[in-house]
């Protein structure tokens, strides 16, 4: 009995950590989407791709309402381009409001990483000096 209480505190403690990893994700989508963007405008295929090489793993069912919601907002715009392998693309590029806002993620994103490096810093030292 002890067993089974035990194998289900563990996956009761998977489900809440992933849970907890796939909140984490959703938060930084749209941070990673502009960064992305940033570099190059880009069709939403190649946005996935581009977010599956760093392991952010985003399906379409995802990408398209957070780009229509960017648009919708004012951070992208998007353009018709043709293609030589099928039917034109929408290539998404960041307007001007898109580096304004972009630029205030990069410092929100620099105040938390500084934030948590220095709490898991201290959480080391506080148990090292135990």
């Amino acid at each position: 009995m002890t067993f089974n209480f035990q194998l289900s505190t563990f996956n009761f403690y998977l489900m809440d950590i992933n849970n907890a990893k796939s909140q984490m994700r959703k938060g930084m989508l749209e941070y990673c989407i502009l960064l992305l963007l940033r570099r190059a405008p880009a069709y939403a295929s190649d946005i996935i791709r581009q977010l599956q090489e760093a392991e952010l793993l985003v399906v379409e069912g995802t990408l398209y309402p957070l780009l229509t919601r960017l648009k919708k907002d004012g951070l992208l715009s998007y353009e018709w381009q043709e293609s030589t392998q099928g039917p034109p693309r929408k290539y998404y590029a960041l307007t001007p409001e898109g580096e304004e806002f972009l630029g205030g993620l990069d410092q929100a994103w620099t105040e938390l990483a500084t934030t948590v490096n220095y709490l898991k810093s201290t959480h080391l030292l506080t148990h090292q000096e135990s």
